[in-house]
């Protein structure tokens, strides 16, 4: 009895770690976003590269933790 409670327990973790992981990714884009706007406005365009290739890198770092998008190399 007592596996089966830890069993759910396990679970409801893993289901929050991916809640907290897709408000994370949301919050990090937010943010880029928001420093983007700012840089246009102050006409900092080379923190308008960095911010843009962050959330290059923030993207691409979903798509390759994402089990359903498959292995990055064939074969693999």
């Amino acid at each position: 009895m007592a596996g089966h409670d830890h069993d759910r327990g396990c679970r409801m973790v893993g289901g929050l770690a991916k809640t907290t992981q897709t408000q994370r990714r949301f919050l990090d884009f937010s943010s880029n976003l928001l420093w983007i706007v700012w840089g246009w406005y102050a006409h900092a365009y080379a923190l308008i590269i960095l911010q843009i290739c962050l959330a290059a890198i923030n993207i691409r770092g979903a798509q390759k933790n994402d089990p359903a998008a498959g292995p990055d190399y064939p074969g693999t």
